[in-house]
């Protein structure tokens, strides 16, 4: 039985991935930081098949016992300061876990257990400003904001530690991806929520910032299946997971208005607020993921429209669950 290793667990990726792994036979451990209350909501239904381990990317005594408790083949590292709009706020700390605390992990696993296959996250933030449409592994970066830095630092820590001292390390090149699952801060979320909430009648509006902004959306369950099937080749390398399609703010909004039956839903929202503006914006991303579709045989099962449903569907049902509890 293959044993891994999953930080973040407790989030939207991980908690897919660990459903996946448990599918695949896998002996699931996952770090999780000490807090005063509780948040293992997303896990809930699988928490008695897994293990979890207390530990924080900003620690590495912590680390380096997660790793010799477990023992894992692999190790998927999703855990990090990952909302954009937090990092311009608290750019130190962003640094400090998204950026130093790849490094710690990969330190960790070197010392402990070099033959450990790593997966890093990471993100299609740090294209930002796109030198080239669509981004493939080959394009060059150009963050936009404190967290693509950190992903940046974070990317290329896993590359020079492949390349100085023969780990079997991955970093997967994530667009940006949704699910149910999704924390209330993320846009996607924020849209789908408010969505049902208007169509029941509990909020009145929706305020957004920029409606033009374009995006490249999947689905995060697709996603955790190319995390694995990165560490299951002979060598490692980075990909692009992507479903080569861009999609706007506005396109968003619209097809979740409708899939409850509302088309004039400029009557709902507010646009362009200002505390929702970004210091510098990042246009338009869209993915170019020919490798990981020749190499990892994968491609994006769930279609734009589809993860849209899906989503305001689940908030829907939640908001009923809300008011029979």
């Amino acid at each position: 039985m293959k044993k891994a290793l999953v930080t973040g667990i407790t989030g939207q990726d991980g908690s897919y991935l660990a459903e996946f792994l448990l599918d695949k036979g896998y002996e699931v451990y996952g770090l999780t930081r000490r807090t005063s209350t509780v948040n293992n909501e997303r896990i809930k239904h699988i928490q008695d098949k897994i293990k979890l381990i207390q530990g924080d990317l900003l620690d590495q005594t912590s680390l380096s016992e997660a790793l010799k408790e477990s023992n894992p083949d692999e190790v998927y590292n999703l855990a990090a300061q990952s909302f954009v709009k937090t990092s311009w706020n608290q750019p130190v700390l962003t640094g400090e876990f998204t950026a130093l605390g790849v490094t710690r992990l990969l330190e960790g696993i070197r010392h402990i257990n070099p033959e450990i296959k790593f997966y890093q996250a990471s993100s299609s933030e740090m294209f930002g400003k796109v030198t080239e449409i669509p981004q493939k592994e080959t394009t060059r970066f150009y963050p936009r904001s404190p967290y693509g830095v950190a992903k940046v630092y974070g990317h290329y820590a896993t590359v020079n530690y492949r390349e100085s001292y023969d780990l079997f390390a991955c970093s997967g090149i994530l667009f940006n991806h949704e699910s149910p699952r999704r924390g209330l801060e993320f846009v996607t979320r924020k849209i789908t929520n408010a969505v049902s909430k208007i169509y029941l009648g509990k909020q009145e509006k929706l305020e957004l910032g920029n409606l033009e902004s374009k995006r490249d959306w999947g689905f995060a369950g697709d996603y955790v299946k190319a995390m694995w099937a990165m560490l299951q080749q002979e060598t490692p390398d980075d990909y692009v997971i992507s479903t080569g399609e861009t999609h706007s703010v506005r396109e968003f909004v619209e097809h979740a208005f409708k899939s409850v039956g509302i088309d004039n839903w400029e009557k709902y929202v507010i646009s362009d607020k200002e505390e929702f503006l970004r210091p510098a914006e990042v246009d338009s991303l869209v993915g170019d993921y020919t490798k990981a579709k020749n190499l990892l045989k994968w491609e994006p099962e769930v279609k734009f429209k589809e993860l849209v449903e899906m989503m305001v569907e689940a908030d829907l049902e939640l908001e009923k669950r809300n008011d029979n509890s």
